[in-house]
């Protein structure tokens, strides 16, 4: 079986020959594993050293992870690949068969478009020596997402015929949930079909922010992403079910796309520029299971997680009003 990996790289050099080789010690039985370097508008030598390591590279000037994602599915992937991986420069695979297990448990269930792997903060997979801050950061860990039915852009796979089926928008901020709800609806046009997605017995370890300023400006732009997608999504479903493939298709396209949609659809009456529920998500969640808040960390990782997302949600309809969210980062 052909097998493209993806390696979405942007700007790392510092780390990407131990990437390549750890990816290239991977036990592949019976998979013909191709590992492409999605070196895409880097400023240092990526490209370079991804090349010196042994592994094939795309050095593509132009950056961007949906663009790039678009690059990867429709030019570079060899067209007689059945599995696209799709894969981060900066996580770690613990287990030395973890992309064969990937791909395996794509094929045990034919009905599947997405399997992920399971994201684990380093502080947790190694959580000797923690200060107080790091030890707060991994408590709060997997207060929000469901990984076995997100997609954890991180790391996954799909079956390459289906990751043909889809497009997206140049230069958006999050387009793992784009894409998740993408194949979930066949592109906003049925319902959603959760058995779409699933998550294997596998897990990657990536590097967790270790600061509470650097947490706070990396939740900023995911909130912000994800507002970004729902004028999107409202966009799309604007255009007629039939259409809305072609949309997506010429989306892909078009620098000026999602810009257009932000100034059509953003601020809305009377959220703002961001949803109110991306305030609220975090403890609607922590309040659903009840039996945790009779412990203190229940308390702490309530009111410590309301104080967090208030000043995110402050933050992302600041930054969005002055113009600089959608590209602040």
């Amino acid at each position: 079986m052909k097998v493209d990996l993806g390696v979405f790289a942007h700007d790392e050099a510092a780390g990407i020959a131990a990437v390549v080789n750890a990816l290239r010690a991977q036990a592949v039985p019976g998979l013909d594993l191709r590992i492409l370097v999605l070196a895409n508008g880097c400023r240092d030598e990526t490209a370079a050293r991804a090349a010196a390591a042994g592994a094939e590279v795309a050095d593509l000037a132009e950056g961007g992870k949906s663009r790039t994602w678009n690059r990867f599915v429709h030019d570079l992937s060899r067209p007689d690949a059945e599995v696209l991986i799709f894969a981060d420069a900066d996580i770690a695979l613990p287990e030395p068969d973890a992309l064969a297990r990937l791909v395996a448990g794509l094929q045990a269930n034919p009905a599947l478009h997405v399997m992920n792997s399971r994201p684990v903060k380093d502080i947790q997979a190694r959580p000797e020596g923690l200060g107080w801050q790091d030890r707060l950061i991994a408590m709060a860990g997997g207060t929000l997402d469901d990984w076995q039915k997100a997609i954890c852009g991180q790391l996954y796979a799909m079956p390459a015929a289906r990751a043909r089926a889809h497009w997206l928008p140049i230069g958006l901020p999050v387009e793992d949930g784009f894409l998740r709800a993408m194949v979930l609806t066949d592109a906003l046009t049925a319902p959603e079909d959760m058995a779409r997605i699933d998550g294997a017995d596998v897990w990657h370890i990536y590097e967790s922010e270790r600061t509470i300023p650097a947490l706070i400006r990396h939740q900023v732009r995911i909130v912000i992403g994800s507002a970004i997608n729902m004028a999107a999504f409202e966009t799309i479903r604007a255009a007629p079910a039939s259409s809305r493939a072609d949309l997506l298709r010429q989306a892909a396209g078009q620098e000026g796309w999602l810009a257009a949609v932000i100034r059509k659809r953003l601020p809305r009456f009377p959220d703002g520029w961001v949803p109110l529920h991306f305030l609220v998500k975090r403890s609607q969640n922590l309040l659903r299971a009840p039996r945790r808040l009779l412990r203190p960390k229940g308390i702490l990782l309530l009111v410590a997680g309301f104080g967090f997302d208030l000043i995110v949600y402050v933050l992302a309809q600041i930054r969005m009003a002055r113009g600089t969210g959608a590209g602040h980062w």
